[in-house]
């Protein structure tokens, strides 16, 4: 019997932790979310806080049912940043109950059921989008036209007040309607041409700017991608799902927009509009959620994109990102089960490198 000593290896130990990863991705949320209260006023940042309270709260409640120390798991901020992304896809005049609705079928329902942290199957924020999208589609889908704080007719502080904890929008029906997703669902449904149900709407710069009804967060395509970007830099997601989904989204749109423009809107459309570039960079790069190798990565991505444009073209909701996120979600144990991560020290074959034969570092194959 052979005796083996075991040497402590010249491991290398970076920087990440489960806090730090939570703060950048909220830092990198951070100019999106700003522009969004900006665009949508004082009844946006209710619906901010309302929601991320009620995560954090419903996550403490949790947490003392199952003798778990309350302060040392919330200090973690999972629970923060779970009711920061769900705020933002929320209509940001959303009233009270909608809000601390979500943010407690995220945590209880999307996260804690599984066993907390880590554990989860789905994405917590889109299951809380999914349930009250299909509870309540009308209020899920209707929104407010930009009425940015200071501008006129704009509420001030109590009427923000008074729109979330009172009847909310409908004091507002000049301001209300469905996004340029639903307004093209709508004309798609009549027959009519994309070109004309564009040309009722903004034009790309004000797509990128935000400059349009939707959800809190969803409509700054260029800070979000800004924030996205910053992710990437900072070794917090990988480049791959981001990639694969919105490049297959804009594959699709620009193959069916070449094939019958009267009726299908181009890839810059389907970029600009909707959570594609919030469910690409902040929802669907979830660690816990999403597949390991590069490989799964990709076709998670692609799974993504895919499923968006099927469910905005062909479907009878205007927007797909949550549904496909969950969709995915549910797919990622047999995408890791076939597309595994290559071993340390086994070739891709899974043998090890010193087996009779094998190719060592520095030999041609």
């Amino acid at each position: 019997m052979s005796s083996i000593t075991l040497v402590g290896a010249p491991h290398t130990h970076g920087n990440v932790t489960v806090v730090r990863t939570m703060g950048l991705v909220m830092l990198a949320l951070l100019p999106a979310t700003a522009h969004g209260v900006y665009l949508f006023g004082w009844p946006a940042l209710n619906t901010l806080l309302l929601t991320v309270l009620s995560a954090v709260l419903a996550e403490a409640a949790c947490l003392r049912l199952a003798g778990k120390p309350v302060a040392v798991y919330l200090a973690d901020g999972s629970a923060l940043l779970c009711g920061w992304l769900l705020a933002l896809t929320l209509p940001p005049w959303a009233p009270w109950w909608l809000s601390v609705l979500a943010g407690g079928i995220a945590i209880v329902i999307g996260k804690q059921v599984f066993g907390g942290l880590g554990q989860n199957l789905f994405n917590p924020a889109m299951v809380a989008r999914v349930v009250l999208l299909v509870s309540c589609p009308v209020l899920m889908t209707t929104f407010v036209a930009p009425l940015p704080l200071g501008s006129a007719g704009a509420p001030d502080f109590l009427a923000g007040l008074a729109i979330t904890f009172g009847d909310g929008m409908p004091h507002f029906d000049g301001h209300t309607g469905a996004t340029l997703l639903g307004h093209l669902k709508t004309e798609l449904g009549r027959d009519l041409g994309v070109v004309e149900a564009l040309a009722v709407g903004p034009g790309v710069g004000d797509w990128l700017l935000g400059q349009r009804g939707g959800s809190l967060g969803e409509t700054p395509v260029l800070l979000l991608l800004l924030g996205g970007l910053l992710l990437i830099h900072w070794r917090i997601i990988d480049w791959t799902i981001p990639t694969a989904m919105l490049g297959t989204l804009a594959l699709l749109a620009g193959a069916f927009n070449l094939m019958d423009p009267a009726r299908h809107a181009g890839a810059l459309y389907h970029l600009c509009t909707g959570g594609a570039m919030l469910g690409a960079f902040f929802i669907a790069t979830d660690p816990v959620t999403s597949p390991v190798s590069r490989a799964g990565k990709l076709l998670f991505g692609a799974g993504c994109g895919l499923l968006v444009y099927v469910i905005r073209t062909f479907g009878n909701y205007p927007e797909g990102v949550a549904f496909a996120v969950l969709l995915m979600n549910a797919a990622t144990p047999l995408i890791d089960h076939y597309l595994r991560p290559r071993v340390y020290g086994r070739s891709r074959r899974g043998k090890p490198l010193d087996y009779p034969g094998a190719v060592r570092q520095g030999e041609s194959s």
